[in-house]
């Protein structure tokens, strides 16, 4: 279903699944469990830049398309495709690879001390703000190792009570065990969370914790999510509250 929602200043399209029940009605809801990048922060630009430095160091070309097809793969995985690129996949030990993909690590994070509010995504800040502002408990379900730092960066880390260190993890997205492990680190029930995503993967994630999944972007590829808006600018509780009411 598609429901109209008109403001002063804009009208805001959501889509809401009816293909099953969604999971809480939006009194239920006490918390929120978040994604970082694409939903807090767009930091994929820092780890594009910090592929590119190093595919320079090696001696392989970097391309719009490279930059794609890096975007949500592992480092390792990230690193082998560079050399794959170049032609360079046979060059290197695999400690020399690890090697590497550690430069890249200090690459990524010597660019993040340059990251400032201004990299917050649209209305996520006036968002965390009202979600304190009314009592809601929020935690991260981020698998970036470097989130708190990025948080820091951003300064909205005090927005969050609890973080699930992905060191922790067995499994990653689309298995529910990060989000589920979210609500867990607020002592809430599932059922009492809504999970907020930007990836199919995370909303399969989120759906499988039986959290309430909203997705931001795309709603024909965040098929599945309970509702589903195309930006963070259009993230808010009134929003939410006439979707899930």
């Amino acid at each position: 279903m598609i429901a109209q929602l008109s403001g002063t200043q804009q009208s805001i399209v959501l889509v809401i699944n009816e293909e099953e029940p969604l999971m809480s009605k939006f009194a239920d809801i006490k918390g929120f469990v978040f994604d970082l990048d694409g939903v807090i922060a767009d930091t994929s630009v820092y780890h594009s830049q910090a592929w590119h430095q190093l595919a320079d160091e090696l001696g392989v070309a970097w391309s719009e398309e490279l930059a794609d097809n890096l975007k949500g793969v592992s480092r390792m995985d990230s690193l082998n495709l560079i050399l794959k690129t170049g032609g360079k996949e046979n060059d290197y030990t695999e400690a020399e690879k690890v090697a590497y993909a550690a430069k890249k690590n200090t690459n990524y994070l010597n660019l993040l001390k340059g990251m400032d509010k201004t990299a917050i995504l649209p209305g996520i800040e006036d968002f965390l703000a009202d979600l304190a502002k009314h009592g809601y408990r929020l935690s991260l379900a981020s698998a970036s190792k470097n989130s708190p730092l990025v948080l820091e960066q951003l300064g909205l880390a005090h927005y969050f009570e609890a973080r699930v260190d992905p060191a922790t993890l067995k499994h990653g997205k689309p298995d529910p065990e990060i989000f589920a492990r979210g609500a867990e680190v607020l002592g809430l029930k599932p059922e009492e969370c809504a999970g907020v995503e930007d990836a199919k993967v995370g909303i399969q994630s989120i759906n499988g914790a039986s959290e309430t999944s909203i997705g931001i972007g795309d709603p024909a590829i965040l098929t599945g999510a309970d509702v589903n808006f195309t930006s963070t600018s259009e993230l808010t509780l009134a929003n939410l509250k006439a979707a899930l009411a």
